[in-house]
């Protein structure tokens, strides 16, 4: 009889999901599951902007603890919310087919005027720099909280819209009618991911997950990450990228804005499929057209 295993999540409605999705893969291997509930800082501050904590890993620290100290076995993440380099010890197993990676807009009524001085909502300062680069005359209100807390500020509120993930709306079914698709906005390195991690000794339940990975996603998100890490990037720098195949091609999206978003830099590139360094290319691209300077700028 195989023995349970202990998943380790948040607890908000999305994290649950997430979970329970897990929970429903492992199953499939005749895995027995349990689910245990981890509240994390980024949670428990409700408040602050999540570029305005200086720190990475504010939505793993406490689920790595657990993992480290044998509370639980696996660890389930939004991969967009995970450092670049997992804390010592642990190692980021699998991930699941990509939900869509897009950035959504919320509206709170039926209609907008992009022309007008809009208010939008958003914690994210990749979302913002993007947003306030496009439509310099905006303005970015700070808008924090689960995916349901977010929609009652919205409803309440007199913004105009919030920008939310595609992928967390669509997992939660929700039911809204008023929103705009971000075509133009190049989303954060891994959003739309669910990754799984684990302890790097436990080589036996590593084997086990490996089997529920999707080799596509994991190419793209590691390009993405890759990106990401050379830019020296993280939740506190407007730096974007996503990866995905296109017949035998991998494109690669990326950007880079000012803190203030009056600067802007994004490529488009395409690799062959199995091209190990498309994320070392982007970055040179990047750099090449002027974003080593937007870089710099930004980190003084």
């Amino acid at each position: 009889m195989n023995e349970v295993v202990k998943i380790g999540t948040r607890d908000s409605k999305l994290a649950l999901w997430q979970a329970n999705h897990t929970k429903n893969q492992l199953g499939k291997l005749k895995i027995p599951v349990k689910i245990i509930k981890i509240k994390s800082q980024g949670d428990l501050n409700q408040t602050t902007p999540l570029y305005e904590f200086g720190v990475t890993g504010i939505f793993t620290k406490n689920l790595d603890r657990a993992l480290l100290n044998n509370e639980i076995d696996v660890a389930v993440h939004s991969l967009k919310d995970v450092p670049i380099k997992p804390a010592i010890g642990i190692q980021i197993v699998s991930v699941f087919k990509r939900a869509n990676p897009l950035d959504v807009l919320v509206l709170r009524n039926e209609e907008i005027n992009y022309s007008k001085n809009l208010t939008i909502a958003t914690s994210s300062i990749r979302r913002k720099c993007q947003w306030i680069n496009k439509y310099p005359n905006h303005n970015i209100e700070v808008l924090r909280g689960n995916v349901d807390t977010r929609l009652k500020k919205l409803r309440n509120s007199n913004w105009d819209g919030a920008i939310f993930a595609k992928a967390g709306i669509d997992r939660l079914d929700l039911n809204i009618k008023n929103t705009e698709m971000l075509e133009w906005m190049i989303p954060s390195a891994a959003q739309g991911a669910i990754a799984l991690a684990t302890r790097e000794n436990n080589k036996s339940l590593i084997e086990k997950i490996k089997k529920i990975n999707c080799n596509e996603t994991m190419i793209c998100v590691n390009q993405e990450r890759n990106f990401l890490e050379l830019m020296g990037g993280g939740c506190s720098m407007p730096i974007s990228a996503y990866a995905y195949f296109n017949n035998d091609q991998l494109i690669m999206k990326t950007n880079i804005c000012s803190i203030n978003g009056d600067q802007s830099i994004s490529d488009i590139s395409s690799y062959e499929k199995n091209d190990s360094e498309a994320g070392l290319k982007s970055y040179h691209t990047i750099l090449e057209k002027g974003g080593g300077k937007i870089l710099k700028s930004n980190l003084t």
